[in-house]
This record gives structure tokens, C-alpha cells and sequence, in this order.
């Protein structure tokens, strides 16, 4: 039997999560169905669970029935959100066993509203951690300030985490150095450290959304035909080449000798995970962001209609390790044209830190409102 493109990109090195959950694709089959085309995640979030609770009758009974027995509106919401990934949890466990723990699992977001405070993102995490007690369940933590201490202590007590709204470099090193320093605690426990998962979750399209925007405002301003072409070349080019940039640290750090230690003891890499992989402009492939992504030991968590147009035509390549001199010299040039990538991925990591809280805001509003009609 022939392989599906997902399963063919599985066999290279990277896996294929989906970036959607719903009740009704957890009771209709058709997440079984799409783990048998070689779906091996799932990714979830508070706009995500917003559509699906606001847009679909799905959950209206379950609403009023826990708001009829005096539940509060987050209480509604946690009961609804653990059931779901805790369902589609045990769906993926049979591709947990079968990868030896390394794909198979299913993400939860912390709530957003805790991104800035440390001590009750951790509490949340554990309380998580035991509510929905499946063993292949990431729980997400933003890379900010306050998330990096959660995500070292989340991962000393053996608990899987997924590090969410990573934009630039700097970012992504400070996600690791949290990883390795939560993996080092987890081994002078004597903890089996084979048993714990994390990845790191580099959010990709929305780069070229401001970065192409910075260079449309520039071309407006200019006359020089020049270098006009020469901005109209780095369209399109600001995310991936920061992707690449990123790739290649991870490659580094996970090369090392502290990590090469922990490595010993049975610790896992934390995959670099592309997030955010939809293509936003239609002028562009609509697979561009997975298939420029392609490369090993990495996750792709992909939008649904993502997933089938790459089923339908996507080419499984490898990607990031090409033309990384051409990358460093993109954002070196974008610099020069004063865009400048960390300033790009700084107003991201901030603005998507409030977006979180307000499709969270919107979500638990969304729930409110059906348990009152």
C-alpha cells in the first residue's frame, strides 16, 4: 500500500501534528482517521476550543448540564477542555506506544491569563497534570520571562511541555537552557528521563506578516528601481529565514556536552515544533511553511486544510539545513533596509501574549453565554 506524504515525512524525521481539536472529530472517527494518514499530535489553544464551542452545538448539552449543577463558567471551561484532550489523548496513545513516546501527544494550554506570573503558572500545571493524568499530554507554557522559570520547574517535577510563542533566537536558546536545567534537576532525582517530552514551538507565518508589510511600506517610499527589486526579493523570505537560524541552534545546543550528558542518562531532544504554519498570503504556496520546514528530529503542527492540501501536494525534502548562508545573509539584508527581525519577533511575542488572553476572554464568554440561554 502506497504511504501518505505525512507518512513519507514521518520516515524523514519530522512528524505531522494537527493544530485543531474538536469534540465531534474525536466521536465521528475522523481523528482516527487522520492518525491512519499519518497523523502523529495534536496541538490546542483557546481560539481553537472558542471555535469550537461557539461555532457548533456540540457542547451545549454538556454546558448546561454543568452549569445547572452550579458550576462556575471556568469550571465549565476546564471540565470541557480536559475532556476533550484527555479523549484524544487515549485516541493517540496507540501512536504514543508504537514511536516509544515520541510523538502521540496532545497539548493543553495553561491558562493565558497566568503568562506573567510563575508561581501560579506552575500551580496550574501541576493541578493540569493530575486532572487530566494521561502520560501523553504537553501542557503549553509561553517563552516569556516569568514562563521560563515555570517551564524549568514543570519539567524537574516530570511533567511534559510544550514551550508556545517562541519567535526569535534569543527566545529559542533561553526555551532550551530551561529545558536542560529542568532535565538535570528531573536526573538528580534519579527519574527516568526517557519518559518526559517537551518541544519547543517556534510560531513562523506571522513573521512574514510584519515583516512584508515593513517591506511594502518601504517600497512605497521608494524610487530607486534598484533596490525596490531588491526588497521585492525579500518578500516572503523574513520567517523561514528566521526558522533556519533557529534550527541551526538547536542543532548546536542539542550537539553539546551538557546536553550530550543528560543524553546519557536517556533524556529526549526537545524538538523544534513550527507553529502558526497556515499561509497567510495567498500570493504564496499554500504549503510553504511545511514544506521549507522539512528536517529531522522536528514537529509540524498543522491548520486542517495544511494537512490536506500537503497530503494532496506536498514533496518531502529536506529543507532547513539548505542554504542557511543565504538565511543569515536574508536577515542581514532586512537589517539593512532597517527591518529588523528581533524587533519583529519582540512586538510578536507581546502582542501574541494578548491575543492568547483575549481569545481566552472570548472562550470562557463563548461558554457563558450557551449556559445562560
Amino acid at each position: 500500500m502506497n504511504k501518505t506524504t505525512i507518512e513519507k515525512l514521518a520516515e524523514f524525521g519530522q512528524s505531522a501534528w494537527l493544530d485543531n481539536i474538536s469534540r465531534s472529530m474525536i466521536e465521528t472517527g475522523k481523528l482516527k482517521q487522520m492518525i491512519g494518514l499519518g497523523l502523529r499530535g495534536m496541538t490546542s489553544n483557546p481560539s481553537i476550543f472558542d471555535k469550537s464551542i461557539s461555532l457548533t452545538n456540540d457542547y451545549d448539552g454538556r454546558i448546561k448540564k454543568l452549569h445547572r449543577i452550579g458550576k462556575s463558567v471556568f469550571e465549565i471551561y476546564d471540565e470541557l477542555t480536559v475532556k476533550d484532550v484527555g479523549d484524544a489523548a487515549d485516541i493517540f496513545k496507540s501512536v504514543y506506544d508504537k514511536t516509544e513516546r515520541l510523538d502521540g501527544y496532545v497539548s493543553l494550554e495553561i491558562n493565558p491569563k497566568l503568562a506573567s506570573k510563575t508561581k501560579q503558572t506552575i500551580e496550574e500545571g501541576r493541578r493540569l497534570f493530575k486532572k487530566v493524568n494521561r502520560p501523553n499530554i504537553m501542557f503549553k507554557v509561553p517563552s516569556t520571562d516569568a514562563g521560563f522559570e515555570a517551564i524549568e520547574e514543570l519539567l524537574a517535577e516530570g511533567i511534559n511541555v510544550n514551550v508556545t510563542l517562541i519567535f526569535s533566537v534569543g527566545q529559542y536558546i533561553k526555551t532550551a537552557e530551561a529545558y536542560i536545567k529542568g532535565m538535570h534537576r528531573l536526573s538528580m532525582k534519579q527519574k527516568d528521563l526517557s519518559r518526559i517530552s517537551s518541544v519547543a514551538s517556534v510560531f513562523v507565518s506571522r513573521v512574514d506578516t510584519v515583516a512584508d508589510k515593513l517591506i511594502e511600506g518601504r517600497l512605497l517610499k521608494e524610487n530607486n528601481e534598484t533596490i525596490k527589486n531588491e526588497l521585492q526579493v525579500l518578500k516572503g523570505k523574513a520567517a523561514v529565514a528566521n526558522s533556519k537560524l533557529i534550527y541551526q541552534k538547536y542543532l548546536e545546543i542539542f550537539s553539546g556536552e551538557e546536553f550530550e550528558q543528560l543524553k546519557a542518562k536517556g533524556a529526549n531532544f526537545q524538538r523544534v515544533l513550527w507553529g502558526s504554519t497556515r499561509t497567510k498570503n495567498p500570493a504564496y504556496s499554500d504549503i510553504k511553511y511545511v514544506s521549507e520546514l522539512i528536517g529531522k528530529n522536528t514537529v509540524n503542527t498543522i491548520p486542517e486544510d495544511t494537512f490536506q492540501a500537503f497530503l494532496d501536494h506536498g514533496l518531502v525534502q529536506e529543507a532547513l539545513t539548505s542554504d542557511v548562508r543565504d538565511a543569515k545573509a536574508t536577515i542581514d539584508r532586512l537589517k539593512g533596509f532597517k527591518i529588523d527581525i528581533n524587533s519583529i519577533c519582540t512586538q510578536l511575542l507581546r502582542d501574541g501574549v494578548i491575543a492568547f488572553e483575549k481569545s481566552f476572554e472570548s472562550l470562557l464568554d463563548s461558554i457563558k453565554k450557551k449556559a445562560e440561554i
